[in-house]
């Protein structure tokens, strides 16, 4: 379960951080429709957003510091959601850009809700990455490797001998 958590948010930051990146204009209209940021940081951000996507994609990808780059999912979609609600709450019109396009679109062809549940439902497998991050196919996984180790394995120091319960009694 957890390997295919990883794997699918990586597929979604890889796919959204691609499809922002081979339009960097289109991305610098969608940043700068949210009408958040000065003009002087819409190209920086514009141009650093799908960098941070990618990154955070290819981390997964790979199962590299997998609880980190999860926290950090969680915090980039958390800001990426108060974008989006801010806007609905504001009134604005525009398209989210969260996978490529993004910028202004008529009246009443906002879909804010869904947009939400979406980035609810993206979040998900990152707070479960955050709790078990680790999994077999993975650089965190081969590190620590544990031939007796399944998928979302966790280490659990009080059950090895050496360490003791929180009864303050050693691990049998």
């Amino acid at each position: 379960m957890c390997t295919v958590a990883r794997l699918g948010l990586a597929a979604v930051f890889l796919v959204s951080g691609a499809l922002k990146a081979v339009d960097p204009a289109q991305t610098r209209i969608a940043v700068s429709a949210y009408q958040l940021l000065p003009s002087g940081l819409v190209g920086p951000v514009a141009t650093g957003l799908p960098l941070v996507e990618l990154a955070l994609g290819t981390l997964l990808l790979v199962g590299a510091f997998t609880r980190w780059v999860a926290l950090a999912s969680m915090l980039l979609l958390l800001l990426l959601m108060t974008a989006v609600a801010q806007s609905w709450a504001r009134g604005l019109s525009i398209d989210c850009g969260c996978f490529g396009g993004g910028g202004a679109v008529a009246k009443g062809s906002t879909h804010y809700p869904q947009e939400l549940a979406r980035d609810i439902g993206i979040m998900l497998p990152a707070l479960w990455l955050l709790v078990r991050p680790r999994t077999v196919l993975s650089v965190d996984g081969w590190l620590r490797a544990d031939p007796g180790a399944r998928d979302s394995d966790e280490v659990n120091p009080v059950a090895e001998p050496g360490h003791v319960n929180p009864a303050g009694n050693p691990a049998e």
